[in-house]
């Protein structure tokens, strides 16, 4: 067991002082504020629980600083994330995403929810393991310290039908069989008591054709089940074409709508399918940095969540890697949307970015300094030129702090980022990119 004195804590739903807190075997066994111990490890700062992205693509982050400086629209940007995509192996993937999943841990994020479909060989053929790629990313999480849900994606289309070409054929499994065969498999590697999981997803109603939803509904059981919805109008006006009903409609016709469902940006929704999502209280993972980067739009969080929703949040393509940023880009799209301030609270977002995240995830037992939980905690600089003067507490976080205001991050009861560890992700994060665009 190791005692920490946590200088100031968010503990439940408040800033505490003097926050006691015993660790052992990476779980919390005892939470006391107001604690004045005469031997703990003193840990002085600004401390919150650690972060969840819940939707992350790690081998986007190649492109970073390349698709923004073009014109066009999500669809021409795919296009550029295509040639990324046919670039990887299992050595530059294993390079990329371990450096990619360092800086999260360097930005706070302890728990990462890997939208995974990049699954076999360029032209399609399967590797030797058929889930070497999704092995990759297992490895990569424990080699940066983070926890992973590797959130297992069903590809089968390009588009309502269409099969799979280019870069899509590595994507696909041929079936909805063939999917749940390979998924399976990795499952039964995995231990639920140690720091992977698998989820399970969909990429979105026009990569897999709505009769084979029906077998993914009965296979998902309560596994953490993700779907890309509703991020483009032009996917919504293809969906009513071919199927006379809007994707979330199509979800809930199909027994896809369920408390563990996180729908992934939601932008572009009906009053209806607010409906429908908050109702089933479903997860919406909203990616603002990525939503506003593509230019997809303001999805309606706040109309979600006041329906039953739960928001939580994600990084997605990497444009950015810094949770604060989304925490806040949350409330900012709603006042640019709406034209006035204040529709989510500083104590809301904080709990989309840990309890709510991490449970979406399938970690229930994460993301509060509390007794029982995973022992995850960030330690930010309240001080800095960004949150000096800012008074402390949850507004500070959400509203002032960035990614580089992380000092500390431990993860299950081990420190896995110390003040300084920036300049060596960023030097890993250039030789693999260098890399692969070679």
């Amino acid at each position: 067991m190791t005692a920490y004195l946590l200088e100031r804590a968010w503990v439940g739903d408040r800033f505490r002082d003097d926050v006691l807190v015993e660790v052992d075997d990476g779980r919390f066994t005892a939470v006391t504020p107001d604690a004045d111990p005469p031997r703990a490890i003193p840990v002085r700062g600004l401390v919150v629980p650690g972060l969840a992205n819940t939707h992350s693509h790690a081998f986007h982050r190649a492109l970073r600083g390349r698709t923004q400086r073009e014109r066009g629209t999500f669809w021409t940007w795919r296009d550029q994330m295509y040639d990324v995509a046919g670039r990887l192996d299992p050595d530059t993937y294993l390079a990329l995403a371990r450096a990619t999943y360092r800086e999260m841990a360097a930005a706070g994020i302890t728990c990462v929810g890997e939208f995974h479909y990049l699954h076999h060989q360029p032209d399609g053929t399967r590797y030797a393991d058929p889930n070497e790629m999704g092995q990759v990313l297992v490895h990569a999480a424990r080699e940066a310290g983070v926890r992973i849900t590797l959130i297992d994606t069903l590809y089968l289309s390009s588009g309502f039908g269409a099969a799979p070409e280019g870069a899509q054929v590595r994507y696909s499994d041929g079936s909805v069989e063939a999917w749940v065969d390979r998924v399976s498999s990795l499952e039964a590697r995995f231990d639920r008591t140690a720091t992977e999981r698998v989820g399970a997803a969909v990429h979105s109603v026009r990569a897999v054709p709505a009769d084979d939803l029906d077998a993914v509904a009965s296979w998902v059981g309560e596994r953490p089940f993700h779907v890309h919805l509703s991020e483009q109008v032009a996917e919504n006006a293809a969906c009513q074409e071919e199927y006379g009903v809007t994707p979330a409609q199509l979800l809930a016709d199909r027994d896809l709508l369920r408390p563990t469902t996180s729908v992934v940006h939601a932008t572009h929704l009906t009053d209806a399918d607010v409906a429908l999502i908050g109702g089933a209280g479903a997860y919406a993972s909203f990616c603002p940095t990525t939503e506003r980067d593509l230019g997809d739009g303001i999805g309606p969080s706040r109309a979600l969540h006041d329906a039953g929703a739960r928001l939580t949040l994600g990084s997605d393509s990497q444009a950015v890697i810094d949770p604060f940023e989304e925490m806040r880009a949350v409330e900012l799209g709603e006042r640019l949307a709406t034209q006035q301030r204040g529709h989510w609270t500083a104590a809301e977002l904080l709990a989309a970015a840990t309890t709510e995240g991490h449970a979406s995830l399938g970690w229930a037992d994460a993301g509060a300094i509390a007794v029982g939980q995973h022992a995850d905690l960030v330690v930010l600089d309240p001080a800095s030129p960004r949150t000096a003067g800012t008074g402390r507490d949850e507004g500070t976080v959400v509203f002032a702090a960035i990614a580089e205001d992380v000092r500390r991050v431990m993860a299950d009861g081990r420190w896995i980022v110390e003040d300084g560890d920036r300049a060596e992700v960023g030097r890993e994060l250039d030789d693999v990119i260098g890399r692969i665009w070679t």
